[in-house]
This record gives structure tokens, C-alpha cells and sequence, in this order.
């Protein structure tokens, strides 16, 4: 008669250990202090030039100038809200002033990269739109965005004042830029949150150059 076959015992195995939660109140102020970290830098360099830009785009606005902003992805959203800021004041009783982002027509936009190329969908519209005392401003955080560096090697080319926002080392930006303001850091997040105060100090001071009372 053959034995019954009995089971063999399985070694005891202890159980993993629960992931600690991460804390998440360090992560908060780490990032914080970058933000903060980073804005110091830059405007600590930059406070003379972007006053030089903000007066050169202030006499712009005054003499019947428009501007054209553009970008690409997050920084299109950027470019958006520097035009309505310009178009629809935050504050009540400072006046409007033109302002146009070119990230916002997708019929001419698609019809330009489907025809064409992507790297024109901006300096196209520039050329239908744009004149000698007009403002160009392209935003990349790269600097590298193809389009956006046609369009200002365009706007140049027409007698506009041309303003880059850039990150990283500027990639191609700077050389076709009238001004442009790199924000040394290769983080998207601290570039782009950069940038966005960038643009409602320059907003500001293009208001109080040509008279406006500093509330803000």
C-alpha cells in the first residue's frame, strides 16, 4: 500500500514592509524655496534690462505699435494671457493696449503647418499682420522651439521689436532676439512660473512709463 504524501511545510516568508509615506509637507516648502530661489536669481540679474525692454515696448505702444506673442504648449497659454492682460486690464482704470497671441487661430494654424511646414505657423501670420514698430514676443522654455525662432528672425527682419522668453542656456533665442530673457534653470515648472512673473511685471511697467500710478 502506498503511503499517503504528506505536504511539505513552506518556509515562513516575512511580509514587505508598507512604503513610509512620503512627506509631504517637506516636498511643499522644498519647492517653495526653489521657486523663490530661482526668481531672486533671475530678476536680480535682469531687473536693468527688463526696465530697458518694458520702456522700449511702452514707446511702442505709444506710437500706434501692436504685439504679437507666440508660443507652444504651456508657454502658448503664457502668450495668451500676456495678450489679455494687455487687451482687458486687471486693474479697472489703466487703458488698453493692443495685443495679439498667434496661438489662438487653429484654422490658420493648421492650415499653415498642414500646408507648408510647422515652423511657419508664426512667421507667416507675422507677415500678413505685422509692421516696422510692431512688438514680437516669443516664449520657449528651451529656447530651441523652431517656430517661434523663425517668427522672431522674421519680426526682425520687419522692423519689429522682438523679446524672447527663454530657459535653460537660450538655445537659439538670444540671436534673434532684440531682448531676451533666459531663466537659468533646466525645470520646466521653475521656467515657466518664471516667466509668468515676468510678464505681469513688464505688463505693469509699460502702464506706469507711460503714466500710470504704480498700484500694484
Amino acid at each position: 500500500m502506498t503511503p499517503p504524501v504528506t505536504a511539505t511545510p513552506k518556509p515562513h516568508v516575512a511580509a514587505a514592509a508598507a512604503p513610509s509615506a512620503p512627506d509631504l509637507t517637506s516636498i511643499i516648502l522644498r519647492q517653495s524655496r526653489e521657486v523663490c530661489a530661482v526668481k531672486e536669481k533671475f530678476f536680480t540679474e535682469n531687473a536693468e534690462k527688463i526696465g530697458e525692454c518694458s520702456r522700449a515696448m511702452a514707446d511702442r505702444f505709444t506710437n500706434g505699435g501692436r504685439l504679437y506673442a507666440m508660443g507652444n504648449g504651456g508657454s502658448s497659454c503664457d502668450t495668451i494671457h500676456f495678450s489679455v492682460e494687455f487687451m482687458h486690464p486687471i486693474i479697472e482704470k489703466r487703458p488698453a493696449l493692443p495685443a495679439v497671441a498667434l496661438t489662438t487661430d487653429f484654422a490658420i494654424i493648421t492650415a499653415i503647418g498642414n500646408d507648408q511646414d510647422f515652423s511657419m505657423i508664426y512667421a507667416q501670420q507675422l507677415r500678413m499682420l505685422g509692421k516696422p514698430g510692431d512688438m514680437a514676443l516669443g516664449v520657449s522654455t528651451s529656447g530651441k522651439s523652431a517656430n517661434v525662432n523663425r517668427a522672431m528672425q522674421t519680426a526682425k527682419e520687419m522692423g519689429m521689436l522682438t523679446i524672447g522668453y527663454a530657459g535653460r542656456d537660450g538655445g537659439r533665442m538670444p540671436q534673434h532676439c532684440d531682448y531676451c530673457f533666459i531663466v537659468p534653470s533646466f525645470s520646466i515648472p521653475r521656467i515657466q512660473e518664471t516667466h509668468e512673473t515676468l510678464l505681469h511685471i513688464m505688463w505693469d511697467l509699460v502702464h506706469i512709463i507711460r503714466g500710470e500710478e504704480d498700484v500694484l
